[in-house]
């Protein structure tokens, strides 16, 4: 026989009585809760009764939200027993940022997934995950839009403790007039101008002339000049957000052109050059990306930071034999729908203490807040 004929046979037998080799697809954890879920699977735990619990457990928080208004601030406790994760829904706006930051209260070391979630459509159930926290259980995230977003919080499986959770927004940008605040903010986003034939496409700030005028955040000098309407002005480019910073009206300029500034540095003083020369000294600051932007929120919080909370613990995860009835409300406000009443002889258990309210879960299931008054009648 030919041995070329030979040669051939045989290298068509090795090459069709080989099996392809199958290379397990890499996994790409989208975050720590992801990473989680696959170590559960790699362990074959997502099938057993336990696994499925805290599969479960993770898609409550988007079915039983607890509506709370910014800052907000309770100690709560989740259980070691069985599964269990919460779920905050509040607003924030564009140019705030939210700040999340979770306290452990027990000694244990436990493990907790705190994932951020934008709510995209509410008939849907459409939810678009935006941030998550790092090892230090601190969340901070800049929206882009003034929308709902969703705080999810979960233990690792059979791990639980008591917590203190703080979530408030606060202004991306520091105040661009020394020894000002809000208060000194006459003229705002979208009043008419000449007549109403334009609106203002920033907000005024009044202080006495040769006030500094300081860089609300780290950026770039992109302009350094004399621009019609606005008079003597300065452009900052803020790289972190893409946003371009318009400063106008002022007495003196004291920085120049690409140099690099601070947060705090003094880029100029506070005049009424250009169009504002028949009107007292006062700074116009605007916002720029794709057309103007509301400047408010990005310089002006909505509240005072909340004092640091000295939780009841004794009361966490207490479960409460009632001697009179009570109503629980929808949320922390005195005026908020009520969602059910626990009669005489029912149990509630507590499941988070703050400043007014206490958080607690009935027979049914249902979560409401009572005040502190309605829980000193227990």
């Amino acid at each position: 026989m030919n041995s070329k004929f030979i040669a051939t046979i045989l290298l068509l037998s090795i090459l069709f009585g080989c099996t392809e080799e199958k290379v397990p697809e890499r996994f790409y954890p989208r975050n720590d809760h992801h990473a989680y879920w696959y170590s559960l699977k790699q362990a074959n735990l997502l099938s057993t009764a336990l696994g499925k619990e805290w599969l479960e457990a993770s898609e409550k928080p988007f079915e039983q939200q607890i509506q709370v208004q910014l800052p907000y601030q309770e100690s709560f406790v989740l259980s070691d027993l069985k599964p269990e994760a919460i779920g905050y829904r509040f607003e924030a706006k564009r140019g705030q940022k939210v700040l999340v930051d979770i306290q452990l209260i027990t000694k244990d070391t436990t493990k907790v997934f705190v994932d951020l979630f934008r709510v995209q459509n509410d008939s849907l159930g459409d939810y678009l995950q935006v941030a998550s926290a790092d090892s230090t259980l601190q969340l901070g995230f800049e929206p882009r839009r003034d929308a709902s977003y969703l705080l999810r919080l979960q233990p690792e499986l059979l791990r639980g403790g008591h917590y203190t959770v703080t979530i408030e927004n606060v202004p991306t940008l520091d105040f661009p007039v020394a020894g000002k605040d809000k208060r000194a903010i006459q003229s705002v986003f979208g009043d008419p101008r000449d007549g109403g034939r334009r609106e203002h496409h920033g907000v005024d700030i009044f202080a006495s002339r040769h006030t500094p005028i300081l860089a609300p955040t780290k950026a770039e000098v992109r302009f350094v000049g004399v621009r019609g309407l606005g008079g003597k002005v300065v452009w900052l480019f803020d790289r972190e957000r893409g946003t371009n910073l318009y400063f106008a009206h002022l007495q003196e300029q004291k920085v120049k052109r690409y140099q690099m500034v601070n947060p705090g540095d003094t880029i100029g003083t506070v005049g009424n050059t250009g169009n504002a020369r028949y009107t007292p000294p006062h700074l116009h600051f605007g916002i720029y990306r794709n057309g103007p932007i509301d400047p408010y929120a990005f310089i002006v919080p909505e509240y005072a930071r909340p004092k640091p909370i000295i939780p009841d613990t004794i009361l966490l995860g207490k479960k409460i034999e009632l001697t009179n009835d009570l109503i629980l409300k929808s949320a922390m406000n005195f005026n908020a729908d009520p969602i059910d009443t626990v009669k005489v002889g029912g149990v509630i258990t507590i499941n988070a203490v703050n400043h007014n309210y206490i958080r607690v879960t009935n027979e049914k299931g249902i979560t409401g807040f009572l005040t502190m008054k309605e829980a000193s009648k227990f």
